[in-house]
């Protein structure tokens, strides 16, 4: 370990004086009596929560999440968080509506901002790791009413995801024992997904690692057997580009096209931002968090890019499985599943079929997790109820956990009533609020970045520096909000339908309710750049005071050596 003087080098320049900004931090300077009222009137923690832990001299030594997550875990579940049904199962769909060309150029944009989105969120989460960015970043850095309505967004976003989940295993399974009741399997996903966070964070990490592992697999073995496919080394013949020369090809519908893909590939690519919840649970945040957000952009790059182009090239962009591939249990119908048949693997679709009961389960697995930090954090903070901030001695907020399953398994037997139309606005409001905490990631950064500056740091100094400042941010940001404006474009073209239009909007007016009504009862106020807190909870003081072990830095690689390579991230 880094001796404390070697630590002090990360320290940035000093700050000019702070305002009457109340923190945490500042309890030791104050009364008691001065520090509840300064900080309920923020709404930062509340009054009954503070006076808790003031009376409670033992209150600081109660179990805490575990910092158990390694190297490797992190950077699979980075891959995780990229590789899902969207690729599986929705890539078809993107084709059939953009055709080969279009789909690839909606995968390479989107991939560019979920880019952006990645390294905003691996700046400010490398220089305060905690495990729920998107409440505590927007109450920190904005206004703590927008900390309350992100967080909660998130949670729920990510609860409804799990509950859509559990009716999807139910219906893969149900591709090879059709004569029993899809409900049993959906069940058992469920008990499988709430051990494997209850055992604890490294139970987690171990089996999104191995899942990821077998999900990286499938795509580089797809890649290679579509590769000899196209070639003719397999197959009955070898295929060129005449897909890309056939009516409606390579750009399906110009313009409306390609906008369509981007509203599917944006959805495809949620989970990527788990990343930053795991920050609170990593041992190495300085290493791991910028390793894993750098390695995002290739990976999409290199899994979606090449995917789109070995199904563009193989599989008719008219073609009805296309077309209609878009449903979980019309496993037949994946792109993934045509291109092995194609190569003369009939037992394609049994593959195919559990690649996605894995991914399926993947998705549930980290979806559970996320929901259950970001609960607890809310707890903890004041925005939820106290019983969320039990932890067991493995690290594990048992109740934010058993909550979380709890009413995803109510949204998993709301399907079973027959009421789709319930369901779809359940699903619309998951979706809709995914991108609403992606927004919330480049505005936190943003202004994240501005506070830094304006007190007197040096952005040399952070221990991840995120590409293209402000550039980044800013692209990001315009995409997620035409998203956002243009994912009702068919709910008003050719004709208006008001009840999608309402289920696809859905998550917008119910932010705003979050939002408003905890800025109403807690008289919250917006925090300028001189007020936002940026010595509390850092990784700097973590690291100072033993809460982060500190590792030494690894030698560069020979590659690294040989081309006298350079990250951004800070050096040693």
């Amino acid at each position: 370990m880094r001796s404390t003087s070697e630590i002090e080098d990360f320290a940035p320049t000093p700050q000019p004086p702070r305002t009457d900004t109340i923190y945490p931090a500042d309890k030791a300077t104050m009364g008691e009596e001065e520090v509840e009222k300064a900080m309920a009137a923020q709404g930062i923690v509340s009054a009954d929560d503070l006076s808790d832990d003031l009376e409670d001299p033992k209150a600081d030594s109660t179990p805490k999440l575990k910092r158990s997550l390694k190297s490797r875990h992190m950077g699979m579940i980075a891959i995780g968080g990229t590789i899902g049904t969207g690729l599986f199962i929705g890539s078809g769909t993107t084709i059939a509506d953009a055709g080969p060309a279009g789909a690839l150029v909606a995968y390479a944009v989107m991939g560019s901002m979920v880019f952006f989105v990645c390294t905003s969120l691996g700046e400010v989460s490398t220089f305060i790791p905690v495990s729920d960015p998107f409440n505590h970043f927007a109450a920190r850095f904005m206004d703590p009413a927008l900390g309350f309505a992100f967080g909660w967004n998130y949670w729920y976003s990510w609860m409804l995801t799990v509950g859509s989940e559990l009716v999807a295993c139910g219906l893969i399974v149900q591709y090879w024992l059709p004569d029993i009741n899809g409900v049993i399997w959906s069940l058992i996903a469920m008990v499988i997904m709430f051990m494997f966070n209850a055992i604890s964070v490294r139970g987690y990490g171990e089996a999104e690692f191995i899942m990821s592992s077998l999900k990286v697999i499938t795509v580089f073995v797809f890649i290679i057997v579509g590769i000899l496919t196209i070639t003719g080394a397999i197959g009955e013949k070898s295929f060129g580009g005449e897909m890309w020369q056939r009516e409606g090809a390579p750009f399906k519908e110009h313009i409306v096209g390609v906008l369509k893909a981007c509203i599917i590939a944006a959805f495809s690519f949620q989970g990527t931002e788990i990343i930053g919840v795991t920050v609170g649970e990593s041992a190495n945040p300085r290493k791991d968090v910028p390793h894993a957000i750098r390695s995002v952009f290739w990976r999409i790059l290199f899994f979606y890019v090449s995917s789109i182009v070995i199904i563009g090239l193989l599989i008719d962009n008219e073609s009805e499985y296309l077309v209609n591939g878009g449903d979980a249990d019309k496993i037949g119908t994946s792109p993934f599943t045509l291109v092995f048949e194609l190569a003369g693997a009939n037992w394609a679709a049994h593959l195919m079929n559990a690649v996605v009961l894995v991914t399926v389960l993947s998705a549930g697995n980290s979806g559970l997790y996320a929901s259950t930090r970001v609960l607890w954090v809310l707890a903890k903070e004041g925005k939820a109820p106290k019983l969320f901030r039990k932890v067991t001695k493995g690290g594990v907020p048992i109740w934010a956990l058993s909550f979380t399953a709890f009413w995803s398994t109510v949204i998993f037997l709301i399907s079973l009533a027959g009421n789709q139309v319930v369901y779809l606005f359940l699903i619309n409001l998951a979706g809709l609020s995914g991108i609403i905490f992606w927004l919330g990631i480049g505005l936190c950064h943003w202004r994240f970045h501005r506070a830094y500056v304006a007190q007197g740091y040096d952005v040399k100094d952070l221990p991840y520096r995120a590409a293209l400042f402000p550039f980044g941010p800013m692209y990001a940001c315009f995409l997620l909000a035409v998203i956002i404006i243009g994912q009702g474009y068919g709910t008003i073209w050719p004709s208006f339908d008001a009840a999608n239009f309402v289920s696809t909007y859905l998550a917008l007016p119910l932010f705003a309710i979050f939002w408003l009504g905890w800025k109403y009862y807690k008289k919250t106020k917006w925090i300028s750049l001189m007020e936002c807190d940026l010595t509390t909870g850092t990784l700097i003081e973590m690291e100072r005071n033993g809460e982060i072990e500190v590792f030494p830095p690894e030698p560069p690689g020979r590659l690294k050596r040989m081309l006298r390579f350079r990250g951004r991230q800070k050096s040693d």
